[in-house]
């Protein structure tokens, strides 16, 4: 016995050394996280800043706290000016962006007939949309059919997004939740999602136990509720200092806000088993790390935290905090809290002897109870009945998808019995043709070899072809260059200014096209052109005989990952020459001009392409824009959108001109 009693007292010390480490580390984390939180980013300018129509909208539903800084009707009120001016222009893609946002927002706000009015005209628009903004239009859907408790609609919502590929499986455990089958949800949802969390995956068991614990405390069971919110408790404390995992910023946040959402809901339970000091620490935490996250504008948790916080002070006699808890800015959406809130109000008065107002209070409940009853049971009734046939058929459905992979089991175990029987045969079979097969074997040697040697000879046919290739491509460069060297030297001999613009305008044409051979013979890939670089280089060329005059113009090019071949990009250059030269003689007439030139070019895959080409220049008059219309230039430039298959657009804005079309 004591020969271990070191090792007992040195496993002491540890333990004590390795809880006083934890301790720290807990600390630490806890500073950095309240250095780290809340996030001032202001999303809301961000927005602003955003340029296109779909940059917004992604911005949008990938900013998870966007209502940090300013509210869901600041948002409206300028998403509604992006509408408008979308609609004016009568840019169908950009006001269906604007309108989900909208609806989005009007859902935030708790406006949810709004809300689904707009989504509903915008899905059957959804045919013409990608798959991720299909996805956010579809959640969106099923989160206001779940509000409005139309559950028939919901679930075909969740089919659609089964045949998409957006989800696995058709749940339904939330539905019965909310028609109050509290007890039956919960099961469903332990079947369906306890198999699916990993071991490792401490924030995944957090939302798991705590949502069991929903399950529990809207079944009544409060006491084994409060058991799985401890649990779950215990998985996001571990999740946030377990420091093999690399979190984000985002990660960080969610899980500050899991751990508060936690706290809350075991005050909450504290508060039904009528506990009402034990439960105030946790729902005083709870609700002031929702508002250090910025959280509170529209968090359910929030709200209920704080009547229910009202409700434990005034068990407690403690009137005072009772009114300073409800006489703040609460604003209860849903009609359970606005039915506690004044239910809360009539027991306060009826302990104040106020019986006046208690029965203000109280008839107030009772009418919005009665209205909500009048037709609820009914209705209940008739959602819980399409839901168990739902139910009925999705589980028949996995059944006889079950059934059928048994059969077809079934189908491959005869088959492979055939097959084995059919392997002995073959047998006798292989013994009398092994003479030939060796006989087939050699030949097959030569006649690989032979192969060999021819695929030798194609591979070194295609390698002679690219080279030759590339040197045409440079012969017809080098060619271009020397005729661009020629009208350099018809120009110093010419004393026409005329002829010599006509010259030089000649050149320009030239060296566009010389490029393009000259990025052909540079690329791996002859067929096509990479765009981006291109430009760029078109630029620089034009730029270097403009520059002479000191413009100051900066120049945005918008064309990464775009490849066309030379059939395109040729009518491109010429166009793109013919631009950026009127640009620099005619739109900047002063040299301290502040001059910017956008260019945009996207083409993906089999889609058509888009072209534009902007700058806030001085524009065109009206005898500008007629002498425009017939010059050389303009011509030349619808000759070659013609060859594109397109027409040439001008527009004439406030600042300069822009020039748009698409192309195949």
């Amino acid at each position: 016995m004591f020969g271990f009693e070191p090792n007992f007292n040195m496993k002491k010390i540890l333990g004590k050394a390795s809880s006083l480490f934890l301790l720290l580390y807990l600390c630490v984390t806890s500073i950095s996280a309240q250095e780290g939180f809340p996030n001032t980013q202001n999303y809301f300018s961000e927005f602003q800043t955003t340029k296109t129509a779909k940059e917004r909208f992604l911005f949008f539903f990938h900013t998870d706290n966007r209502y940090n800084q300013n509210s869901g009707f600041d948002w409206l009120d300028e998403v509604n000016v992006y509408l408008n001016d979308a609609e004016k222009q009568k840019d169908t893609v950009s006001s269906n962006y604007y309108k989900t946002v909208q609806s989005q927002i009007y859902f935030d706000i708790g406006d949810y007939d709004k809300s689904l009015a707009i989504s509903k005209e915008l899905y059957q628009l959804k045919v013409t949309w990608d798959l991720e903004e299909k996805t956010i239009l579809l959640d969106l859907m099923e989160q206001t059919y779940s509000k409005l408790e139309r559950y028939s609609e919901q679930i075909d919502i969740r089919k659609e997004k089964k045949e998409l590929g957006i989800t696995e499986k058709v749940a339904f455990y939330d539905i019965y939740s909310n028609l109050g089958l509290h007890r039956q949800a919960m099961n469903d949802y332990i079947e369906e999602e306890q198999k699916n969390i990993k071991d490792n995956d401490y924030f995944g068991k957090a939302v798991f136990d705590n949502n069991v614990g929903n399950y529990l405390r809207l079944d009544k069971s409060y006491p084994i509720a409060l058991n799985r919110y401890n649990k779950a408790a215990s998985w996001i404390n571990l999740y946030l200092i377990d420091v093999t995992k690399t979190k984000s910023k985002k990660q960080l946040i969610e899980s500050e806000n899991l751990k508060a959402v936690i706290d809350g809901n075991i005050g909450k339970s504290y508060a039904l088993l009528d506990q009402y000091e034990e439960a105030i620490p946790h729902l005083e935490n709870s609700i002031t790390e929702i508002k250090r996250l910025k959280r509170q504008k529209f968090s359910s948790d929030f709200i209920e935290n704080r009547l229910t916080m009202a409700e434990c002070y005034l068990q407690l006699g403690d009137f005072k905090k009772f009114t300073d808890y409800l006489s703040e800015d609460i604003r209860p959406r849903t009609v359970e809290n606005i039915l506690k809130k004044n239910r809360l109000l009539g027991s306060y008065y009826n302990k104040r002897g106020d019986f006046k107002e208690e029965v203000t209070y109280l008839k107030q409940e009772r009418r919005i109870r009665d209205s909500i009853n009048a037709n609820k049971t009914e209705i209940q009734d008739q959602q819980r009945a399409t839901l168990i046939a739902e139910d009925k058929a999705y589980t028949k459905s996995r059944i006889d998808q079950q059934k059928a992979e048994l059969e077809q089991s079934r189908d491959a175990m005869v088959e492979k019995e055939d097959q084995i029987q059919l392997v002995f045969i073959s047998l006798i079979f292989t013994l009398l043709g092994f003479a030939g097969l060796v006989y087939a074997y050699l030949k097959s040697i030569k006649n690989q070899r032979l192969i060999a040697e021819q695929k030798h000879i194609i591979e070194n046919a295609l390698v002679e072809k690219d080279s030759l290739l590339k040197e045409i491509h440079h012969r017809v460069k080098n060619n271009l260059q020397m005729v661009s060297s020629l009208l350099s030297l018809q120009t110093k001999n010419t004393r026409s200014k005329a002829a010599i613009e006509a010259l030089e305008e000649g050149k320009s044409r030239v060296k566009a096209m010389a490029l393009i051979h000259q990025k052909l013979y540079q690329n791996e890939d002859l067929s096509v052109i990479e765009m981006q670089g291109y430009i760029e280089s078109l630029i620089n060329s034009v730029q270097s005989v403009f520059k002479k005059g000191g413009h100051n113009i900066n120049i945005t090019i918008d064309a990464e990952g775009v490849e066309l071949d030379i059939d395109r990009a040729i009518p491109f250059g010429l166009i793109l020459n013919e631009l950026v030269s009127n640009s620099f003689k005619y739109a900047f007439p002063n040299s301290d001009d502040d001059g910017k030139i956008y260019i945009h070019l996207r083409k993906i895959a089999d889609q058509p392409g888009f072209f534009e080409y902007t700058d806030n220049g001085v524009g065109m008059s009206e005898e500008a824009d007629d002498r425009a219309k017939s010059s050389m230039g303009i011509r030349l430039m619808n000759r070659l959108v013609n060859q594109l298959q397109s027409n040439l657009n001008i527009d004439k804005t406030a600042e300069g001109v822009r020039f748009w079309f698409n192309f195949k």
